[in-house]
């Protein structure tokens, strides 16, 4: 079975193309800057003749365009992997949020109209998959539209660690709950490390550490929205509540305040010089107190969450990094274990400046492993899509 991998950005769109059940890679591509329509760029590899293009200077107007693009491609009669859109058998989508649908799901209008309930909850996340859904669902209307939604993975949280400690009615009423994202991710940490207690770190521009007990979530440091936990690229993660209305009495408006929260918070905000953390280190190794203290921040936040899960667990086999920063970022990756030996957690220092790849980066002698596994949210959803479309007979 034919299934299209779809990964969706405010401004880029992601494709894989999978032939399930091996997971074998056909072809991807990836479009820069949608909606710009004489800057964007676009990049396709045929991964069965080694053929790619890499053209700048497109115009990619909308995710419409952008969408065919791409299907041309992998239809061209030279270089294409595929004669017609009509092989592909199911669109998978890493979609976030949608109220009451936190699972694996068929994309129907009910599902689609949950996404658009929880908008103001994730709304850099759930207005550009519903446009992009949209369109593959009338260019290919034989391919089933399924939604692997973040919060898939963490279905098997259990309650008390999921419900906050607010009025009961606001969980049934609204849905008020922890929810945890990057499902995908961390799901495919869960099959990649293979042990009983693991605690994955899904660090880059979005951030989030996830407890995994035997191949289940048992704990996540999202929490309602996307907006909590460590600290992201450009959102502040954990905050008090209380500093909302506090702020608002100081003369903000809400919308400055949500605003500094969510697009000016995190690295940049800390920092003051970027939301990239090569851009933040390079300026700290220059001498800037700011960029110095907003590493210190978040490698703190990321250790305070492994502590909190080392309890829970009751011990941990495996530690792993992953995620943009979690697998190129070695000065962070120490800090993070820098006072974790009592934990069993011992970093072998030149593995971990070596690391390349999937690597081990613990000591010989460490009594857990450390490990930087790279992110496949693709293939994860291939695969939740594909186990979904054969439990259900969908074809």
């Amino acid at each position: 079975m034919k299934i299209l991998v779809s990964n969706v950005g405010s401004t880029s769109l992601k494709f894989k193309l999978f032939d399930m059940p091996e997971g074998k890679v056909l072809c991807e591509a990836k479009i820069e800057r949608v909606g710009s329509v004489t800057d964007a760029i676009f990049r396709y590899k045929n991964l069965l003749d080694s053929y790619s293009e890499h053209r700048e200077s497109c115009c990619v107007p909308d995710y419409s365009a952008g969408i065919k693009m791409f299907l041309d491609s992998m239809t061209a009669p030279e270089h294409g992997v595929l004669g017609s859109t009509d092989e592909v058998g199911a669109v998978g989508f890493k979609t976030v949020l949608a109220k009451g649908f936190y699972g694996v799901h068929e994309l129907t209008g009910e599902v689609l109209e949950a996404m658009r309930e929880f908008l103001f909850v994730a709304p850099a996340h759930n207005a550009p998959y519903l446009e992009a859904i949209g369109q593959f669902r009338s260019v290919m209307p034989q391919a089933v539209p399924v939604g692997v939604f973040e919060t898939a993975f963490h279905t098997t949280i259990p309650l008390e660690r999921r419900m906050y400690s607010v009025p009961y009615e606001w969980y049934e009423k609204y849905g008020i709950m922890r929810m945890g994202y990057h499902g995908a991710s961390h799901s495919y940490i869960a099959g990649r490390a293979k042990a009983a207690k693991v605690i994955s770190c899904h660090l880059g521009g979005s951030c989030s550490v996830c407890a995994i007990e035997n191949g289940r979530s048992v704990d996540s440091s999202f929490g309602f929205s996307l907006q909590t936990g460590i600290p992201h690229a450009n959102r502040s993660g954990d905050a008090d509540p209380y500093i909302i209305p506090f702020l608002m009495n100081e003369g903000m408006s809400l919308d400055e305040i949500l605003g500094g929260m969510a697009k000016n918070g995190g690295l940049l905000g800390l920092s003051g010089v970027s939301n990239d953390l090569r851009a933040v280190q390079a300026a700290a190794d220059g001498g800037n107190e700011r960029a110095r203290l907003a590493i210190d921040v978040f490698a703190v936040a990321v250790r305070r969450y492994i502590g909190s899960y080392y309890a829970e667990l009751g011990g941990l086999d495996k530690l792993v990094f992953t995620g943009g920063i979690g697998e190129n970022s070695a000065m962070l990756r120490e800090k993070v274990c820098a006072g974790l030996e009592h934990m069993g957690l011992i970093l072998d220092r030149e593995k971990n400046a070596a690391c390349s790849g999937e690597s081990v980066i613990s000591a010989v002698d460490s009594p857990a492993e450390i490990l930087v596994i790279p992110a496949n949210e693709e293939l994860g959803v291939a695969m939740r899509t594909y186990e979904y479309t054969e439990a259900n007979k969908i074809r």
